[in-house]
């Protein structure tokens, strides 16, 4: 088993919980959630919860859909998470510039927000520049170290960002043949063209890893882990796969050989098509897997604890052909899981990352043996756990030691979603009443409708699982018009968003007993 990460009053990370809201779900004005003095409020509200753990989805920079699944970069951060509140603390703007914000939404506004902070981003560049207080020059510094520190990822960035701007945002393999193929002449001038435009883009995620920091310090000074989550594959139209497509399975062109995706399955009859690209694995461990090296080092860098999301395509990914409209056609292609692992878990940089297997959809031995080769923990959700299969592991008397227990997640309906057997597209009615009479059975009682989220949640805390995480829809009994995600849907998905008040001192002083009575922590 590795090494834990110590925080402050923590020697090991014995049985605990934490909550699950992802950055842009965090409450308040400018369109989406940022790092900003709600994400301080909510690492408050979860140390008054008796939370150790809070979790977020992948925080890369989004684009078509705003999937946080699918980003331009595996290496960068979202510039939207970059709180304009923290650069005014900076002096880099005047705080009346916090007036212009849009208002609170209901639903994350992610062009609300693209509108009104990169013109800001733009003369707080400027402003620095300008500045020429000791304070300023300070930030400029810094500004310059972290440039040079991280040059080899941030100038391909930079330049990928700025070109794709220019091109109208159209994927790369739209642009024109020399800058699709990196021809150098053609980059140089982009370069030279284009430079101030890349600076900003260095800026940006410049801002984005300090306030990161900052948040991560104070999530630490209060015994708190973040918890974040790498997807498995990259996608298609992102920096990774424009500068290095030696790595996927490609055309010379960099269309498509194949393409990722998952079998008929729970959430989909036809299964789902991501578009991914997959791996060229046999190159890949031909140069000792230096690709997801340099990604598990980051994450490293970023997070104390990193879900590996879709962790059975480590064993084998269910390939589809390239020109296919459904993933019903698709093959499984084992992959080298053991391999990479190995020099994961040894490499010096990565060796004490603490992973979590995503280990839910179609599981068979082989994923299994992966995950438990290196002492991974699995993941179990409750609401699984009451079908027709009286001996299924996923009843919360079976759950193990070894696991990280939901009472949902991102992708499924929320947990009083599923008690209510509200439309979701996966269950039918009689399904959901034999699941809920399931449920009333085990509990021994018909649990309150207005508390049964917390008879749920209690179910969680009471399992053997070493770890709990519960979404805060989960906590807030909220049906699944707040479901972040709808697997298979193209459209509404991660526009979840908390009310300010909303997560109120009284479910999180119920939220607290509960951690407490099934000793998830001693505060």
């Amino acid at each position: 088993m590795h090494g834990h990460p110590k925080l402050p009053g923590q020697s090991s990370w014995p049985r605990h919980s934490g909550l699950l809201l992802h950055i842009t779900s965090l409450p308040g004005r400018g369109g989406c959630g940022d790092l900003g003095p709600s994400a301080y409020r909510f690492l408050d509200q979860l140390l008054r919860g008796g939370q150790r753990s809070w979790q977020v989805l992948p925080i890369g920079p989004t684009g078509f859909g705003d999937s946080p699944y699918q980003t331009a970069s595996v290496l960068g951060g979202n510039p939207l998470f970059v709180s304009i509140d923290k650069l005014v603390e900076d002096g880099l703007w005047p705080s009346d510039v916090l007036d212009a914000a849009p208002a609170e939404s209901a639903t994350a506004d992610f062009a609300a927000a693209q509108a009104y902070k990169w013109p800001l981003f733009e003369r707080a560049l400027q402003n620095l520049r300008a500045g020429q207080s000791e304070a300023s020059m300070r930030l400029l510094r810094e500004f310059a170290a972290y440039v040079e520190a991280e040059r080899s990822w941030l100038d391909d960035y930079a330049l990928f960002m700025a070109i794709k701007e220019e091109q109208k945002l159209r994927p790369w393999t739209d642009w024109p043949v020399p800058l699709r193929d990196r021809d150098p002449q053609a980059l140089a001038a982009a370069q030279s063209r284009l430079s101030q435009r890349m600076d900003v883009h260095r800026f940006v995620e410049w801002q984005f890893e300090r306030q990161w920091q900052a948040l991560r310090h104070a999530a630490h000074t209060r015994g708190i882990e973040l918890f974040g989550d790498v997807p498995i594959f990259v996608a298609h139209d992102s920096v990774e796969v424009w500068s290095d497509r030696s790595q996927f399975l490609l055309h010379p062109d960099g269309r498509l050989q194949v393409q990722a995706g998952v079998p008929p399955d729970y959430f989909s009859k036809t299964g789902q098509l991501w578009g991914n690209p997959l791996y060229d694995w046999k190159r890949m461990q031909a140069d000792g897997f230096s690709f997801f090296r340099q990604r598990i080092r980051r994450a490293a860098a970023l997070f104390d604890r990193v879900r590996i999301d879709h962790f059975r395509g480590f064993a084998a990914h269910w390939e589809i052909p390239a020109q296919d409209r459904t993933a019903e056609f698709g093959r499984w292609v084992s992959a080298p899981g053991h391999a990479l692992f190995e020099v994961l878990t040894q490499d010096p940089d990565t060796k004490n990352v603490r992973f979590v297997a995503e280990d839910l959809g179609v599981i068979t031995p082989d994923v299994e043996e992966l995950r438990d080769r290196f002492a991974f923990p699995g993941i179990r959700v409750l609401q699984f756990g009451f079908g027709d299969d009286d001996f299924y592991d996923g009843r919360p008397w079976a759950f193990r030691k070894n696991l990280v227990a939901y009472t949902s997640t991102h992708d499924n309906a929320t947990i009083m979603g599923w008690y209510r057997g509200e439309p979701e597209g996966t269950r039918s009615d009689e399904q959901a009443r034999r699941e809920r009479d399931k449920l009333h059975d085990y509990l021994g009682h018909v649990p309150s409708p207005d508390y049964a989220h917390f008879a749920l949640i209690r179910l969680a805390m009471a399992t053997p699982a070493d770890t709990v995480i519960i979404p805060v829809q989960d906590v807030l009994g909220l049906g699944n018009v707040a479901r972040m995600n709808t697997p298979g849907q193209p459209q509404g998905n991660w526009q979840f968003r908390l009310r300010s008040g909303q997560l109120d001192d009284r479910s999180l002083d119920h939220l607290h007993h509960l951690t407490r009575l099934y000793a998830r922590t001693s505060r």
